[in-house]
């Protein structure tokens, strides 16, 4: 009889570890608590039966009952151990709706991007769209294309960052003008912003790695007047409406003719001041009506189509306008430098 009441004992307290362990909340852990050891429980039913075992085998139930009792008790307290452990854990990842907002703080634009952002937004009022191409370019479009001779200085290594297949880090934004004339037919009114890579020597004005934009417009009848007001109209936008132009000739290989473009200093209205160094001008940007050999080299036949182009460094304006003594500190990612934009 003992035998049986023992299986009947351990078979009891395998079921309820099994219930404890799948308790979801202290309900169900106090629901197996008062089957097991509660007044009524099985417990106390299995021991008023210890009457009608023989003595002889009483020792060994009363072993396996106290042991059965002592395992019951010792699993109702892990269950409900891991009960807390478990909504403790849950509770990490829950958020208190009653807490007061947290105020991220705000980045800003770089000055460089908010140049670009500036430049690209006045030449969309005049009509021209932004066309943009890959940093890495082939020598066909960032020298022959453009009318650049074979022994121009801007083609040695020394200048240029060339691959060893041939293909270099583009030194101008005007690869884009290429490739947007040989996809599109005239009339063409593009700026392409982007960043150009050669190899001058790091110091207060030259960087390896800098920004351009540059513009272009193909059509029927284009002239140095038209290049003239354009870019007068952009110097008043981005300057003040106090800005003066004045241009002076000059010689790039994808133009002709070819001028400099100066914009009256900002800093002193023209007077002559220590960052125009007394002349009243500052140099913005290199310009010129379109080369025939380039229109030709794109398939645009040069007595049926003119056009201008020009291009501008992003960091020379941004260095002016935000009155920045040094190009590197446009690279060098010092927030106390940066916060003040």
């Amino acid at each position: 009889m003992a035998n049986e009441l023992i299986t009947k004992l351990n078979a009891k307290i395998e079921g309820a570890e099994q219930a404890l362990k799948t308790a979801r909340n202290e309900a169900e852990i106090e629901a197996v608590r008062v089957e097991i050891l509660g007044r009524n429980g099985f417990i106390h039913s299995i021991s008023a039966e210890m009457k009608n075992i023989p003595p002889q085998e009483k020792p060994e139930f009363g072993k396996a009952f106290n042991l059965a009792k002592n395992k019951i008790e010792s699993l109702l307290v892990e269950a409900k151990e891991n009960l807390k452990a478990g909504s403790a854990k849950k509770s990490e990842g829950l958020i208190d709706v009653t807490l007061p907002g947290r105020k991220w703080p705000l980045g800003t634009k770089h000055p460089i991007s908010k140049v670009i952002d500036d430049c690209v937004a006045i030449f969309r009022r005049m009509g021209f769209i932004v066309a943009e191409g890959p940093e890495i370019e082939t020598v066909y479009h960032n020298f022959d294309a453009l009318n650049t001779p074979a022994d121009h200085p801007s083609r040695d290594p020394q200048d240029t960052f060339y691959f060893g297949d041939g293909r270099l880090l583009r030194t101008q934004t005007s690869t884009v003008q290429i490739r947007y004339m040989e996809k599109n037919q005239p009339p063409v009114r593009i700026v392409s912003p982007g960043r150009c890579y050669r190899r001058d020597t790091p110091d207060a004005t030259h960087s390896m790695n800098f920004h351009q934009i540059e513009g272009l417009y193909i059509d029927k009848n284009v002239s140095m007047a038209d290049l003239k007001s354009t870019l007068l109209y952009f110097g008043k936008e981005l300057m003040g409406s106090e800005t003066q132009l004045r241009l002076r000739p000059h010689f790039f290989p994808f133009t002709e003719p070819s001028v400099e473009c100066d914009f009256s200093c900002i800093m002193c209205g023209g007077k002559g001041c220590r960052v125009c160094k007394f002349s009243g001008w500052l140099e913005i940007a290199g310009a010129g009506m379109v080369n025939p050999n380039v229109l030709r080299n794109v398939g645009f036949n040069p007595e049926d189509w003119s056009g201008y182009a020009f291009g501008m460094g992003i960091e020379r304006i941004a260095m002016i306008r935000y009155k920045i003594n040094d190009i590197r500190l446009l690279y060098e990612n010092d927030m106390r430098f940066l916060e003040q934009f």
